[in-house]
């Protein structure tokens, strides 16, 4: 590749140290373009040496939990490093919904405080949770989309002293749209109330630092931006918190001495392990952690200027070529995930592009495409130029 950015501000988007080599190492590049990163990252030869050491071991070895339990607590302490976190704040869970579900059953709904504000830019499986919880005496309030945004003003009419929790994603699954997490925290924190945020379509190509941001509690799995597969997730909890919470969505990996095989006793351990559950999703871990210490070696402020450079670089050659953007088009209120709008076609539309080679996700009536640290300029043109070609040829146009 030239040394040329192709058009990408050097001032704000520094091409990541050794791009090619980091290229060469995500196989899939050879022939195909994933601009789906918001829905599943790449296999790299490192998650697939990962993945090859956890089967090896367990094919020569036969069992080994210590050596699998000890790649547990790296993948839970390389999670802990990217957040800002200490691993102690940090429990190993299965997806974000058993995350978000796993604390919801920590909470009381039975006091003064039970209403939980959540926005409808939440991904359904957090929605769902809060709404399954009524039935313990929650009471869901909503925070309105609008024009593809969630507005910081539109939390007002809804946070009172009645408040438990806000339960607000970072970015918008649909069109990448980024909340300021700085601000709600203040904001919710202000009515006495706790801020739990969904990272899943921000962490990764967005630097989050949780003290700094007043989170109290986070949730994220590895599959998309992080570089890593399903099947695992993480929660922090903030450390203040933790002695007050008992989950009853549990198991015996949430206890204080798993090892000690108590059936009758529900001891809880001082650290976010109480949130963890059943045996642990081991490959799962090994995975995980060779995804998020790609993400780290590469520097996630380095990978979140080039990937807004990228993300520009959607938006301004959208524009250019004619089609239609869904949510925001300044790059500092959202990820580089950007949605241009097809109507009832987007599957359609994901699947013409898929046979010209590129990987986009449809959500609805947009078409997502989700540059990473590893994507390119060519490459973004060759996405934006295919999606000029197919959207006119659809039977029914796009609405605005």
């Amino acid at each position: 590749m030239a040394s040329s950015n192709h058009g990408i501000d050097e001032g704000t988007a520094t091409r990541p140290a050794d791009l090619e080599a980091w290229r060469r190492r995500i196989p899939i590049l050879r022939s195909l373009i994933p601009l789906n990163n918001c829905s599943q990252a790449p296999q790299t030869q490192r998650t697939r040496a990962a993945a090859d050491a956890y089967l090896e071991s367990w094919r020569r070895d036969g069992m080994d939990w210590e050596r699998w339990m000890a790649e547990v607590e790296r993948a839970r302490a390389a999670f802990a490093r990217l957040i800002h976190a200490d691993p102690d704040e940090v429990a190993v869970t299965t997806s974000v919904s058993a995350a978000t579900a796993s604390l919801a059953s920590a909470l009381d709904f039975t006091g003064a405080r039970r209403k939980v504000v959540v926005t409808e830019a939440e991904f359904p499986t957090v929605g769902h949770v809060w709404l399954a919880h009524r039935k313990y005496g929650a009471e869901v309030a909503w925070t309105p989309v609008r024009e593809g945004l969630v507005r910081l003003e539109d939390y007002d009419p809804l946070l009172d002293d009645r408040t438990l929790l806000v339960s607000a994603t970072h970015a918008y699954y649909q069109n990448g749209f980024k909340q300021d997490l700085a601000a709600l925290a203040e904001k919710v924190h202000a009515h006495g109330a706790l801020l739990y945020v969904d990272a899943y379509q921000s962490l990764g190509v967005c630097p989050i630092d949780v003290k700094a941001l007043g989170v109290d509690a986070l949730a994220c799995g590895a599959l998309k931006f992080l570089m890593g597969t399903a099947g695992i997730a993480f929660l922090y909890v903030r450390r203040g918190l933790l002695e007050r919470l008992q989950p009853a969505v549990t198991g015996w990996f949430g206890r204080a001495d798993p090892f000690a095989f108590r059936v009758n006793a529900l001891d809880w351990p001082d650290t976010a392990r109480r949130f963890d559950t059943g045996t642990p999703p081991v490959i799962n871990a090994y995975i995980a952690r060779a995804g998020i210490e790609t993400i780290l070696d590469v520097g996630p402020e380095r990978i979140e200027a080039w990937t807004r450079g990228l993300g520009r670089r959607l938006v301004d050659g959208g524009r250019a070529r004619g089609l239609t953007i869904h949510g925001p088009e300044d790059s500092r209120r959202k990820t580089p995930t950007t949605a241009f709008v097809c109507g009832a076609a987007s599957h359609t539309v994901e699947a013409r592009l898929r046979a010209r080679g590129i990987l986009a996700s449809a959500r609805g009536p947009v078409i997502r495409l989700a540059p990473h640290f590893y994507n390119t300029p060519e490459e973004i043109d060759a996405a934006l130029d295919a999606l000029a070609e197919i959207l006119p040829t659809l039977s029914s146009p796009p609405a605005a």
